[in-house]
């Protein structure tokens, strides 16, 4: 498909740079499409009203890493500042990485974490890919090097934020989901910011059980679609687990008559890796690279909890490929008509193709 049917206008006013305080008291546009009304205001509060007893309701359990390692290449007695986002780790030492400017680095040469002159986690390039990507081979490995990513890493607060704003002490806990707890994404999954636990409460007390899974969000979120033609995109890999046990737990609640709601586009589509034809789920434990545009078939997901995304990105394909790129136009120019907030700290989406099930 054209990329350019995934564009549209959006004031920079629009943007949002803080979450909502309390994180529930976020709007809410719940979409129905081919519903009376199909687009309707609400506040993320209202997420237990507008779901059933015995719908299922799966979270991304990830946790953001402080990802953002700035250094110096180190090439005879010249230091050059070079900036490196990890996106993708391959195994205890290696990890793959977007480099700034990457033209600086070659293949064999040094990189040291930290200011210029003391001694701090070191690493050699590897091997070099398209678009700045580096593959980095650090002289520490395995829990040595997590200690060592946490302590000189910043966290990546996603380029439109960080453009207006440096990241400080509120983003640390703004930007961690309630869910958080295995290590290893370097984008938070946004739609999961929207919950406390009070709200959390009151879904349990509709009757609506909660699920976790997790898919370890690459820095390749970031990245805008360069092509024209969706056929011509590559999509980066992500690691995630899908365990048996939630599968089943997955499948008893829709042969019940249940809805299966992904909360975020990181659950949708690990969800959809790990379904079969037939429809059920089944354990999924590795890595995706799954590309969801418009004509694709969703066998898994029913609803979807999903934050306002870029024009022209792959998760406004995503979007659009699950209610339709027509109903996700006019959703989004009602959105920006009355001021919703946009991205990652921004207001939700709720998509509500068969409200009646």
């Amino acid at each position: 498909m054209d990329v350019s049917l995934f564009d549209f206008d959006l004031p920079e006013d629009r943007i949002a740079l803080r979450p909502a305080v309390p994180r529930d008291s976020a709007r809410l546009l719940v979409v129905r499409p081919g519903g009376t009304p199909e687009l309707e205001d609400r506040l993320v509060s209202d997420l237990p009203g507008l779901l059933a007893p015995g719908d299922a309701m799966v979270v991304n359990a990830t946790r953001v890493i402080p990802a953002r390692l700035r250094g110096y290449r180190l090439r005879g007695d010249q230091a050059a500042k070079v900036e490196l986002l990890l996106h993708q780790r391959l195994d205890s030492r290696r990890w793959k990485a977007f480099a700034r400017p990457a033209k600086k680095l070659g293949l064999g040469e040094r990189v040291r974490v930290g200011s210029g002159g003391d001694a701090g986690l070191e690493a050699t390039v590897e091997a070099r890919g398209e678009g700045g990507e580096v593959t980095l081979a650090f002289d520490l490995a395995g829990p040595d090097l997590d200690a060592a990513i946490a302590s000189s890493g910043e966290l990546p607060l996603p380029p439109y934020i960080a453009a207006k704003r440096p990241t400080d002490a509120r983003d640390a806990d703004d930007y961690q989901t309630f869910f958080a707890r295995e290590p290893g994404a370097v984008a938070a999954p946004t739609a999961g910011l929207h919950f406390t636990p009070a709200l959390l409460d009151a879904i349990a007390r509709r009757g609506v059980s909660r699920h976790e899974t997790v898919l370890h969000v690459g820095a390749g979120t970031f990245l805008p679609v360069k092509v024209e033609d969706t056929d011509d995109h590559r999509m980066h890999f992500e690691s995630g687990v899908l365990t048996a046990e939630t599968a089943e737990a997955l499948n008893a609640a829709r042969a019940a008559g249940g809805r299966l709601l992904a909360v975020g586009t990181t659950s949708a589509r690990l969800l959809e890796s790990a379904v079969g034809e037939d429809g059920r789920l089944g354990a999924f434990s590795g890595e995706t690279d799954i590309f969801i545009t418009p004509g694709f078939r969703y066998r898994a997901v029913d609803a979807l909890l999903t934050n306002f995304h870029l024009p022209r990105s792959t998760l406004m394909m995503l979007v659009s490929a699950f209610a339709g790129l027509d109903v996700v136009r006019r959703a989004y120019a009602h959105a920006v008509a009355e001021r919703y907030r946009f991205y990652s700290y921004g207001d939700a989406c709720l998509f509500l193709p068969d409200a009646t099930r």
